[in-house]
């Protein structure tokens, strides 16, 4: 078993780390999670919203966006601070836990999400804020535990596993919502042709706002592990004592940046490069479901495939990661990222890159047109190079930070990945707003990717 000394070193002359059932359990923390943003913020439930409860799809994107950028905002704020009180602290499982337990509640709260209700809007995008705050806080203190679980050399598999193991959760809970809970309101059957289980009505689209609730439980359930077998820093000092000497080192930190000049830009990178990664996952499903008027079990499927691609290509990426290192796959995945969104916005439903096909049909299978299908694989480019991208960051992040500031650096880490994150959504959300065109609001998103890119050429590994 580990044992960490208060200053975060590890004691003994020789460096041990925790048994295969605690690296284990800390994966699963990516399993629990997953559901949130892909039930609720890309596939399930925000194309709900946008086309069920919202006035209509443009609109729905719009206001959307703007809960996104709250959410972002708020994250941007408090991670850093939070992340170096936990550094002096030394514990990481209570704010796991805390957050955790925001995110159970107002993802469950999403239930009350009924069609066609405009008086519910505000709550209901309260709470999805609410659980995003949620969501990315306990992420933000489950990634400072890696370092103490494996070897520096076995990092990028770790964080990739951790990925992989992310989109199969989400992949089986896609399968459970789209094959047994969500019908379609015509048919009143499934996916796989089953009634929905426990009775849940087709025509208010109670198997899309179960999404919520399941959410919670799924979290609930697959974390459990990871209080019970991963070791986690011993307490160093009381939470006053810590909240002055975290604020002091913070200070600190972010007064040498200057000096840490590949660190310095790995941050700035990430702050772009990620806020066109989480716009492009926030909004893809609710621009599907406006151009090609996709539902909930087209969206669905689209995201199964999508995150089964995301599945190979966060597992393909740990192993780059570690032979290559983690810039050659941050950027590789980034032209991937840029060719994909660049030919989406060429693609339309009666057009694939200038070439005109015809439009899907009313009652036609599924993924049947041209366009459909080339959407199809683009999304599959996407996913390939998301997962990659997110993994190999953090890992990235390991490489460059101090390891006895590990928490602060990643929530460093998270201000970056959010101080901006707002930007993103808001600017979609404005621009779709001004010219009512859905194309026209995701067309920003190149932008942040080729500024993400040209800023990483200045990072170098040490």
């Amino acid at each position: 078993m580990t044992t960490i000394a208060p200053d975060g070193r590890l004691t003994g002359a020789l460096r041990t780390y925790p048994p295969r059932a605690a690296v284990i359990s800390w994966i699963f923390f990516d399993w629990a999670a997953q559901p949130y943003f892909t039930l609720i913020t890309t596939f399930v439930f925000a194309p709900y919203f946008a086309t069920s409860i919202a006035p209509d799809p443009a609109t729905g994107q719009s206001l959307w966006g703007f809960a996104m950028a709250a959410a972002g905002l708020a994250i941007a704020l408090m991670s850093p601070v939070l992340g170096a009180i936990a550094d002096a602290s030394g514990r990481r499982k209570p704010w796991i836990a805390g957050f955790g337990a925001l995110l159970v509640l107002a993802a469950s709260t999403l239930w009350i999400g009924k069609p066609g209700d405009p008086s519910i809007i505000p709550p209901l995008l309260l709470a999805v804020a609410l659980a995003s705050v949620g969501a990315e806080f306990a992420t933000v203190f489950n990634n400072a535990m890696m370092p103490t679980l494996v070897p520096p050399e076995r990092i990028g598999r770790l964080s990739g596993t951790g990925w992989a193991t992310g989109y199969i959760g989400g992949i089986i809970s896609l399968i459970i919502v789209l094959g047994f809970l969500a019908a379609n309101p015509e048919t009143g059957r499934t996916l796989l042709g089953f009634k929905p289980l426990f009775g849940l009505d087709p025509v208010s689209h109670q198997g899309d706002r179960i999404v919520g609730p399941l959410t919670g439980l799924w979290f609930v359930i697959f974390v459990t592990p990871l209080f019970l077998f991963t070791p986690d820093y011993p307490a160093k000092r009381p939470l006053r004592a810590a909240l002055h000497e975290g604020l002091s080192e913070l200070k600190q930190s972010i007064k040498g940046l200057p000096q840490q000049k590949s660190l310095a830009a790995f941050l700035l990178a990430n702050m772009i490069y990620t806020d066109g990664l989480v716009s492009l996952f926030a909004f893809g499903g609710i621009y599907a479901a406006g151009t090609f008027g996709w539902h909930t079990i087209q969206i669905g499927t689209f995201g199964i495939i999508l995150a089964i691609a995301g599945t190979f290509g966060a597992w393909i990426g740990g192993k780059l990661d570690d032979s290559l290192g983690p810039r050659c796959v941050i950027a590789s995945s980034l032209l991937l990222l840029l060719l994909a969104v660049a030919a989406i916005l060429l693609v339309d439903k009666d057009s694939v890159l200038f070439v005109t096909v015809s439009p899907p049909q009313p009652g036609a299978t599924l993924f049947s047109s041209a366009a459909e299908r080339a959407y199809l694989v683009l999304g599959c480019l996407i996913g390939a190079a998301g997962g990659p991208l997110q993994a190999a960051s953090r890992t990235l992040l390991i490489r460059l930070a101090p390891k006895d500031r590990i928490a602060q650096y990643f929530g460093l880490f998270a201000l970056t990945g959010k101080v901006t994150s707002f930007i993103g959504p808001l600017l979609i959300g404005m621009i779709t707003a001004v010219t009512a065109s859905q194309k026209a609001g995701m067309a920003v998103l190149v932008v942040f990717f080729v500024a993400g890119l040209g800023l990483l050429m200045r990072v170098r590994e040490e």
